[in-house]
């Protein structure tokens, strides 16, 4: 297990069993987060991340109330932490996968890991995640191209599809910033709840935002660029490729305080 990991299913210590399942297959889905002071901020879109994804994938969902019953029951006292939700079956396997019905419901509580970092350069990889519009368990892919893009000098990986427009990256949503403006890249890839909570908050801080399709050599006409996720708030990326950006410490803040002004959601 991850050290100071408190991990359940269904609300009972996970056993050697479905551990081992965890392990041998990858079919399911998740979402995780940070916990403060009780409440989740985005906990909304995190719940129907989850209940989208249960019904996709299995066909019946746990529904909303029995989901916060689990994670008020995983988060017990602590205040504070970071909370993984996974959905699984162990009836699902590859070579019986024809089960139809409600998955269980594995939750993790354990401290809450860093942001990606401050300033980061970006590899862009022709490469991408199957059904993108899922938080699945099938990591290689991205995994893959961080790897790659760290052999290469970088410190992530940026997805591009195959006509070279902009996606997402391993872990996280990429925005790009023009004047007041954000621009979202309009392609595949999974509706991230930290970008949400951004364009939910843009007003508020004097910004709006756009979705348009994304270009590699388009890239030059932006001010700036950032990462986000539920770790990072939002964080620069000062180059994706050769195409470098200038520092934006007082845009990343605007959108830190974006983020910010969504409020926590108690379990």
């Amino acid at each position: 297990m991850v050290p100071d990991s408190v991990i359940l299913v269904d609300g009972t210590p996970v056993t050697e069993a479905e551990l081992t399942y965890l392990a041998l297959v990858n079919y399911g889905a998740y979402t995780s987060f940070r916990v403060e002071d009780g409440g989740v901020r985005g906990l909304d879109l995190h719940l129907a991340r989850l209940e989208a994804s249960a019904v996709e994938l299995f066909g019946e969902s746990p529904g909303e109330m029995r989901l916060r019953d689990l994670m008020r029951q995983a988060v017990a006292d602590q205040a504070d932490g970071w909370l993984r939700v996974s959905l699984f079956s162990p009836e699902i396997r590859p070579r019986d996968a024809g089960w139809h019905g409600c998955p269980r419901v594995m939750t993790a509580v354990f401290p809450s890991p860093p942001p990606l970092g401050e300033a980061l350069r970006v590899l862009p990889v022709t490469t991408g995640r199957d059904a993108v519009h899922l938080k699945h368990t099938a990591t290689l892919p991205l995994i893959r191209a961080r790897r790659r893009a760290r052999a290469a000098g970088y410190d992530d990986a940026l997805f591009v599809d195959d006509t070279g427009l902009v996606s997402e990256g391993t872990l996280w949503n990429i925005g790009l910033v023009r004047g007041e403006t954000v621009v979202w890249p309009q392609a595949a890839m999974l509706a991230g709840v930290t970008q949400a909570l951004i364009g939910r908050g843009l007003a508020s801080v004097g910004m709006d935002a756009v979705s348009e399709p994304i270009g590699l050599a388009e890239l030059g006409r932006f001010e700036a660029a950032f990462l986000c996720n539920s770790t990072t708030p939002a964080c620069a990326i000062t180059a994706i490729g050769r195409v470098a950006f200038a520092g934006a410490d007082a845009t990343i803040a605007r959108l830190q305080q974006a983020w910010r002004s969504n409020p926590r959601q108690p379990i």
